[in-house]
């Protein structure tokens, strides 16, 4: 397969799974080993059209972004907006920073696609749970959380350096346990993936930079639009989704995912 055809995928799946609770490290890790790819690049290829995702949430909530930036200044509510965003992502900054070298070396382990599987069929169970048993909401405005509670959403968030969990549905989860509406929680779990991906764009562009030259620039363009176009339209759409239909379709595809990746990997052929 040529590698802007690999680019493709991976930036649809990339753009596809990022902002929902279905683990888009996991479906990327596991599309890398289904499709063969053992170059080191492609790993850095993939923490690197991150980035286009998370443009994707920039330029759609823009003007709010904006407005926040704006009234720094002036206005506290603005203020207690991007201090809880901050706090929200302390705890997952420094467990990265912190555990860097072991995560990745965690991620070589030759079991990675049995973790991953049972990570996600784990997962959609929680998230089914979750989704039919939650306490009822008392925050219903993403950008308006308490503090403390984007400190612990932050905590929760913690989880998804392990292999399968997801970032967003850990923050999702945890999010709906302490009381955040569905919708406020989506929402908040996109402010949050600004900084965090951002920061971990940097961290392994800095660590791993030498594994990529030249030769990989049209590769890593293509899959960077492809994730910006296809996150566009997740973040366009998820909010009214989860309105309508919660989160029981995203824990029932973690499933099927993880039952049918197991199945591949145990069932004799």
């Amino acid at each position: 397969m040529p590698d802007w055809l690999i680019a493709i995928v991976l930036g649809l799946v990339e753009g596809l799974t990022e902002f929902i609770p279905v683990s888009s490290t996991g479906h990327l890790l596991l599309t890398k080993i289904a499709l063969g790819l053992t170059d080191p690049a492609w790993d850095t290829f993939i923490v690197l059209i991150q980035l286009g995702a998370v443009l994707a949430v920039v330029a759609l909530y823009f003007q709010r972004l904006w407005a926040v930036v704006v009234g720094l200044p002036t206005r506290p509510e603005a203020r207690r907006f991007a201090l809880s965003v901050i706090i929200g992502c302390i705890p997952a900054f420094v467990a990265g920073l912190a555990l860097h070298g072991v995560i990745k070396h965690f991620f070589e382990n030759p079991f990675l696609p049995q973790v991953i599987c049972v990570s996600l069929i784990i997962g959609g169970v929680i998230l089914l749970i979750v989704d039919k048993k939650a306490p009822p909401a008392r925050e219903l405005d993403g950008m308006a959380l308490s503090l403390k509670t984007a400190l612990f959403i932050g905590l929760f968030q913690c989880l998804s350096l392990l292999p399968g969990v997801s970032r967003s549905g850990s923050t999702i989860v945890g999010s709906m346990l302490l009381g955040v509406e569905r919708k406020a929680a989506a929402e908040f779990s996109f402010f949050m993936a600004i900084p965090i991906m951002v920061g971990a764009f940097v961290l392994d562009l800095y660590k791993s930079y030498d594994q990529i030259d030249a030769s990989h620039a049209g590769a890593i363009a293509v899959g960077f639009v492809v994730s910006f176009l296809s996150g566009l339209v997740v973040v366009k759409y998820m909010i009214d989704f989860v309105g309508k239909r919660g989160f029981t379709p995203f824990a029932w595809w973690r499933i099927v995912v993880g039952v049918i990746g197991l199945g591949l990997i145990y069932i004799p052929r």
